[in-house]
């Protein structure tokens, strides 16, 4: 979505929630659109806001407005998101990604920016959605034969099953610790295709939006490239004989 429309419907989720005195809450954003709207609430000290995506390492969010006066410590979170729920049947426990699901969802029409994080286990999965959308999403999925034999339902946001983080450690050799060097590594590509990606604003570094080639990079940082993955940077091991640096990378699986 544009720049500018999100910003606009930022605004007006504002302006609605003051003049109405009624809870507001946008779609979901990404993690680059995410990014955008905290810069852009800070400028306008907009503070009646709290980010929500069901769950605290959520990717995707909702913004969700309040009146001045009724800004509260936590957010309603049954009434702002749901969850639909798919278990899936003997036969397709264990074959199914995050992929199989994001494309069920594509096929059936849903709008991307209704569904938020996917949530995938073995035995299925817990799909985080607007409310007004959960029983439509439900019952269109229920209609595709790769759940046919799966058993559908909808439940409550705190009800969600979370899912163990998997992660495979490596090491990789860098010249340096410039986000470009790195990048270039870990997305297994040149260095000027690094710098595109870049460029393209798909690289975050805890969850903020970094274009800079030469921003320096550190133990700890964990670094999201969309379409390829994220990666901890868990330890710097050390240098080889010829200078370049060696890194311990946890790399979410």
């Amino acid at each position: 979505m544009d720049e500018k429309i999100v910003l606009a419907q930022i605004l007006d989720k504002v302006v609605q929630a003051e003049n109405r005195a009624k809870l507001q809450c946008t779609d979901f954003l990404d993690m680059y659109q995410i990014a955008l709207v905290k810069k852009f609430l800070v400028q306008h000290q907009i503070e009646n806001v709290l980010l929500y995506g069901g769950y605290e390492e959520a990717e995707r969010k909702i913004a969700v407005f309040y009146p001045q006066k009724d800004m509260p410590e936590m957010v309603p979170e049954n009434d702002t998101l749901k969850i639909v729920r798919i278990e899936l049947g003997k036969e397709e426990q264990g074959k199914y990604t995050h992929r199989n699901y994001l494309g069920g969802i594509v096929k059936v029409g849903m709008r991307r920016e209704k569904v938020g994080d996917i949530i995938v286990a073995e035995d299925g999965a817990d799909i985080i959605v607007k409310p007004e959308v959960a029983d439509i999403l439900a019952k269109e999925l229920g209609m595709l034969t790769r759940f046919q034999n799966s058993t559908i339902s909808i439940h409550e946001i705190s009800n969600l099953k979370k899912s163990e983080v998997k992660v495979e450690e490596i090491d990789i050799i860098v010249p340096s610790l410039r986000l470009d060097s790195i990048v270039s590594d870990l997305a297994k590509t040149s260095r000027n295709k690094a710098v595109e990606i870049l460029s393209q604003e798909r690289v975050f570094i805890n969850g903020q939006n970094e274009t800079k080639p030469s921003k320096s990079v550190k133990v700890g940082d964990v670094i999201t490239i969309r379409g390829k993955g994220r990666f901890i940077v868990k330890d710097m091991k050390g240098t080889t004989r010829s200078g370049r640096t060696i890194l311990q990378i946890e790399k979410y699986i």
